[in-house]
């Protein structure tokens, strides 16, 4: 048994193993190719690729015929002879060979990769070695695209509020009418943040109910004109039982997205959407369900971008802002000449004409701006904890209830 003349054959990317790039970025590496003897080569090119593509099977009546859905689009086509055809064969020497490469991705925003039931978004480079007489010899590397999701622009950090309501009913009897109103303070987050959510369930049934919340992901395949769609739950709440004729009320219960890819929303063919559920379910009727959409997205809230980015951040906004303004000790009030000019001064000395200190009958004729300025800044009055005004011992005590 003869071995083969190429040892090894591998294609590397540069950088991290788990890199995620973008559009406009540019992906580079090598292709290694060590060999034990001298070898003929006819050409060697590598491929740079970004496919989507929606494909499942559909059996509609009671024959075995299959009905084919199938689309594709594709994002980007690359291509780079690291040994051209040029209608001669190149002799490689026994030893170790290395073919450098780069490709730019479109500047265009790419879609971020995707692997679903019926569907997939995938981006690769495929390395092709010609020889003569010899099969193709071929290698194939995928890697992730990431398409960026701001989620600090109005859009998505407008607040969502919805009210539903619903009549319960079993057979021909009526229980009662059912209703919910929820509102979440922003559509946008990103993987790992709390979503609070402000909700009101007013049960005017007869019958208990339960109050949840879910997120959910909504996957959508679309193809010949036909959808296909997979839904799945990511996250759920489950709240205390309300009783009947009762009403219960959610003050920002917490509700954590679990690490998931970000909403895909730009391809035509593969969609990935979240939707926040709040729901009541009601025994012996079907469930009450109001849904507030989501955008998961990839670059997360600035600290300071919106004054709705959530309650927590609110409050811890108010809190520095109070901190700032108020000191910790109280400041002396400025002095007089800080206040008012010289020339102001001057001005007002000169027109005051000295009256004795018992007579006040003209004191209206001096301006009035510097009592405004005392008044203004005068301290508060010293505090003790011997009231100045003490309440007489035989007055009566006033009776709470009269």
């Amino acid at each position: 048994m003869t071995l083969s003349s190429i040892k090894s054959f591998r294609l590397e990317l540069d950088g991290p193993v788990d890199a995620a790039f973008t559009g406009g970025e540019a992906v580079s590496g090598q292709v290694i190719l060590e060999l034990r003897r001298d070898v003929r080569v006819q050409s060697m090119k590598v491929q740079g690729r970004g496919v989507a593509t929606a494909h499942w099977l559909e059996n509609r009546g009671m024959n075995s015929v299959y009905n084919d859905y199938t689309s594709k689009i594709t994002y980007f086509r690359k291509r780079q002879h690291l040994i051209r055809d040029n209608g001669e064969i190149t002799v490689l020497p026994a030893g170790r060979h290395e073919f450098p490469f780069s490709f730019q991705l479109p500047e265009e925003t790419l879609v971020t990769s995707f692997e679903g039931k019926h569907g997939s978004i995938r981006y690769w480079v495929k390395v092709k070695l010609h020889r003569p007489w010899t099969t193709v010899k071929k290698i194939k590397k995928e890697f992730t695209v990431i398409e960026p999701i701001d989620i600090n622009t109005p859009a998505l950090l407008a607040p969502q509020a919805g009210t539903k309501d619903k009549m319960a009913r079993a057979w021909y009897r009526n229980f009662g009418q059912v209703s919910v109103t929820a509102k979440i303070d922003r559509k946008g987050y990103t993987p790992g943040e709390v979503i609070p959510v402000f909700a009101e369930f007013d049960n005017s049934t007869s019958r208990s109910i339960v109050p949840k919340a879910y997120i959910t992901q909504t996957q959508t395949f679309i193809a010949r004109g036909t959808m296909k769609q997979k839904r799945s739950v990511v996250a759920t709440l489950c709240g205390d039982i309300v009783g009947a004729r009762c009403r219960e009320t959610w003050h920002g219960r917490a509700i954590k997205i679990p690490p998931v890819g970000p909403s895909i929303l730009q391809c035509r063919i593969i969609k990935v959407e979240y939707m926040l559920k709040v729901c009541v379910d009601v025994p012996g009727t079907s469930k009450l369900c109001l849904e507030l959409p989501l955008v998961i997205g990839t670059i997360p809230l600035h600290p300071f971008g919106s004054r709705t980015s959530s309650v927590s951040s609110q409050y811890s906004v108010n809190l520095e802002w109070l901190r700032m303004a108020i000191p910790e000790q109280p400041e002396p009030p400025p002095d007089y000449s800080s206040v008012v000019t010289e020339e102001e001064a001057e001005q007002r000395n000169n027109a005051v004409t000295p009256q004795p200190a018992e007579d006040l009958s003209g004191i209206l004729e001096r301006p009035l701006m510097a009592f405004v300025q005392e008044f203004r800044f005068r301290p508060p009055p010293v505090y003790s904890e011997i009231d100045p005004n003490p309440q007489p011992f035989n007055m009566r005590p006033r009776c709470m209830t009269c």
